[in-house]
Formats: C-alpha cells, sequence, structure tokens
C-alpha cells in the first residue's frame, strides 16, 4: 500500500481512523472525552475544527489545518507527527487502562483533502450522520458523540461554528440537510 500524500499546512481534511482488526477505540463512555481531551491538546494548536463523530470503532473529523504564519511551531514536526501524537498518548493510556498491548488504531491514518464548498458541506452532513449509518443509533441525533448538537447550540465551543453552519444558508438549512436521505450525502472514502 503506498504511502499517503503528505498533510499540508492552510488545506481542508477528512481526518478517519479506526481500531486495528476493526475492535474499539472507545470502550467506555469517559474514553470519548478523554480523546477529545487530548485532541484539544494535540490537535487544536495545529488545525480549526468543524465537526466530528467518535464511534465505538472509528472516528471522522472535518478540519482545516492552520497556516504556518497561524501556529507558533517550536519544532520542525510534520502535521502527521501531531496527529502521531494523539495517537500514541491516547493508545498508552487504553493500554495501560485496559491491560491491552500493542496498536490500538490503523497506520497509516485516513485522509482526503476537502477542495470544493460542496464536498465540505456534504461532508459535514456525513460525519455528523455516521453513528446511523453504520447502526449505533436508529437516529443520528442521539449518538452523543459528534459535535452535531455543539454546533446547534448557543453554549461555548472551541469548534468553529460558525464557520460550520454558515456552509448552509442558516441554521434551519444545516439542519434540514442533516434530515434527507443517507444515499445523498455518501461519501467516497478510498
Amino acid at each position: 500500500m503506498p504511502s499517503p500524500k503528505p498533510l499540508e499546512y492552510g488545506k481542508y481534511y477528512h481526518i478517519y481512523n479506526r481500531g486495528v482488526n476493526r475492535e474499539n477505540i472507545f470502550i467506555e463512555e469517559r474514553n470519548y472525552a478523554y480523546f477529545l481531551t487530548l485532541y484539544a491538546k494535540y490537535i487544536y494548536p495545529i488545525a480549526d475544527t468543524f465537526a466530528y463523530a467518535l464511534l465505538k470503532n472509528h472516528f471522522h473529523v472535518l478540519l482545516r489545518l492552520k497556516t504556518k504564519g497561524e501556529i507558533a511551531l517550536t519544532s520542525l514536526k510534520t502535521p502527521s507527527q501531531y496527529f502521531s501524537n494523539l495517537f500514541n498518548a491516547y493508545a498508552k493510556t487504553i493500554n495501560k487502562t485496559y491491560d491491552r498491548t500493542g496498536s490500538l488504531f490503523q497506520r497509516p491514518f485516513k485522509r482526503i483533502e476537502v477542495v470544493t464548498d460542496n464536498h465540505f458541506a456534504r461532508l459535514l452532513v456525513y460525519i455528523h450522520r455516521n453513528p446511523q449509518k453504520h447502526g449505533f443509533v436508529d437516529d443520528f441525533r442521539d449518538w452523543p458523540f459528534t459535535s452535531y448538537h455543539n454546533l446547534r447550540s448557543q453554549k461555548p465551543t472551541t469548534l468553529l461554528r460558525d464557520e460550520s453552519v454558515g456552509w448552509f444558508d442558516n441554521l434551519v438549512d444545516f439542519e434540514d440537510k442533516h434530515n434527507v436521505d443517507d444515499e445523498i450525502y455518501e461519501i467516497a472514502l478510498e
């Protein structure tokens, strides 16, 4: 399998990964919050996040890597190294907590550059609807580990709420687009 194209600063990406052998990466509810804490530590300094979905055995994130000028680069790390640090820190804690060994995530993690407005909007809906697509819930709104509810609320968030909803006509259009049949929003992942 060829190596994935390197991530580039200033570009938009769909980042996703799953557990090795499709194993669960989130064992208990508290694991989701811990992953988001580590995500804030390792990824927020280099990226703006628009949407996410954390599922039992995989996750999806829609983000824009900041430009080098927007980042206080303290080392010569590549963007991929920040993600590796996130995955390694999370895996070490899961391995220690649940008495397991070895890799937790598949390697390399997947990334697709988002280059059109249409792709961005469709992907945002796809990410939020993913728990329903995979049968974790009958209605994606019932899955608590996505950014859907954060984007609809007025509570403070580190997500780029205005920009995310701004890809739609307004909040009502944002919600309406999420209610459309799944097949319209299928995204090619490979």
